[in-house]
């Protein structure tokens, strides 16, 4: 009986964990997807916009090399 808590312990944070990857990579592509939706709303590219996609971009492709690995 002793042996399962650890196991089911492990099992519940890294659901946690998958969780709060999958949250996180919803939001940065609602992100990306609002500042592009924005930026390209008025024809206009300003470097400001640019700037602005290429940082979300970057922190969201940093956070896709943020995904938990599963031990099994």
């Amino acid at each position: 009986m002793n042996d399962q808590k650890p196991s089911d312990s492990k099992d519940a944070l890294g659901n946690l964990k998958n969780g709060i990857w999958l949250f996180g990579l919803s939001s940065w592509l609602f992100g990306i997807t609002d500042r592009s939706i924005a930026s390209f709303a008025d024809g206009y590219l300003s470097a400001l916009d640019l700037t602005q996609l290429f940082t979300a971009a970057t922190f969201f492709v940093a956070w896709l090399f943020l995904k938990p690995v599963s031990r099994t």
